[in-house]
C-alpha cells in the first residue's frame, strides 16, 4: 500500500537563517505550500522583516546561535507563540576560506559554533517541542563540502561532514516520532560566483549552477515525504558529487 505524501498546509515550521539567500528561498517556498513559517535571523533584521512580509507577515525571531542559551530562548519563544512546532529547517551557516595551516581556534569556533554545534542544539530543542505534540521533522542543510574535500575550506568541510553524520545519528535517536534528513547544496548562484565556484560549475554534469529555489524544492520534499524516509542525504548539486 502506497503511503501518501503529507501536506504542509497549517504546519508550523521554523527556518533558521531565513533572512537571506537559501534560507529566504526555503521560507518563501514553504509559505507558498501553506506552512506557517517562523523567520529566524541574527544580524539581518531589515532582511528578516522583508522575508517575513513575503511569507504573509510571518513572525521573526532573533538569536545568536553561537549561544546555547539563546537557542533555548528562541525555541521557548516559538513554543509560546504557536504552542507546538511541526518542523525545523536548520539552514543558518557560515562559510570562510582559509589556508589550513593558518586556521586559528577562533576561525574553527566561528564556523563550527553555527554550522555544527548550533544544528545539534536547535535539533535538540526542536525535538523536545515535537515529541510533546506527537512528532515532527528536521531538515538539516549540509553541503557538497561535507561530501567532497575542499583544500582551502578544511574547517567548513569538517563542520558540514559533521552535519551529515549528525543527521544520520539523530534519525536513529529520534525515531519513530521524528524524521531527520539533510539537503546538501552544491554551487548555488546568487550572482556572486567566485572564479573557484565557476570552475566547479564547469565540472558539474548538469553544466550550470543551482538555484536557491531548487534547494527549497528538496527541503519541501523532505517535509512532505513519508516519515519512513529518514536519515537520508539529498545532494542538490547537478551531479557534481558523482565526479
Amino acid at each position: 500500500m502506497e503511503t501518501p505524501r503529507s501536506s504542509l498546509a497549517g504546519q508550523m515550521v521554523l527556518v533558521t537563517g531565513a533572512a537571506r539567500r537559501i534560507g529566504r528561498s526555503i521560507a518563501r517556498r514553504l509559505h507558498d505550500e501553506g506552512a506557517l513559517v517562523a523567520i529566524h535571523y541574527h544580524t539581518s533584521e531589515p532582511d528578516a522583516r522583508s522575508a517575513a512580509a513575503e511569507c504573509g507577515g510571518a513572525p521573526i525571531f532573533h538569536a545568536d546561535l553561537m549561544q546555547v542559551a539563546q537557542i533555548e530562548r528562541l525555541f521557548g519563544e516559538v513554543g509560546a507563540r504557536w504552542g507546538r512546532l511541526d518542523a525545523v529547517v536548520n539552514n543558518a551557516a557560515r562559510f570562510t576560506r582559509r589556508d589550513p595551516l593558518a586556521i586559528t581556534e577562533a576561525d574553527w569556533d566561528f564556523i563550527h559554533g553555527v554550522n555544527l554545534k548550533a544544528v545539534f542544539f536547535c535539533s535538540q530543542q526542536a525535538a523536545r517541542l515535537m515529541r510533546a505534540h506527537g512528532g515532527g521533522r528536521i531538515v538539516n542543510i549540509s553541503s557538497l563540502g561535507g561530501i567532497r574535500p575542499w583544500e582551502e575550506h578544511v574547517h567548513y568541510c569538517a563542520s558540514k561532514a559533521g552535519v551529515i553524520m549528525l543527521t544520520r545519528a539523530l534519525a536513529k535517536a529520534l525515531a519513530p516520532e521524528i524524521a531527520v534528513n539533510s539537503v546538501a547544496p552544491g554551487v548555488i548562484d546568487f550572482g556572486d560566483l567566485t572564479d573557484r565556484a565557476r570552475a566547479m560549475v564547469s565540472d558539474t554534469p548538469m553544466a550550470r549552477p543551482g538555484a536557491a529555489e531548487e534547494v527549497a524544492d528538496a527541503v519541501a520534499y523532505f517535509l512532505t515525504a513519508p516519515k519512513f524516509i529518514t536519515g537520508q542525504i539529498l545532494a542538490v548539486d547537478g551531479g557534481l558529487s558523482q565526479r
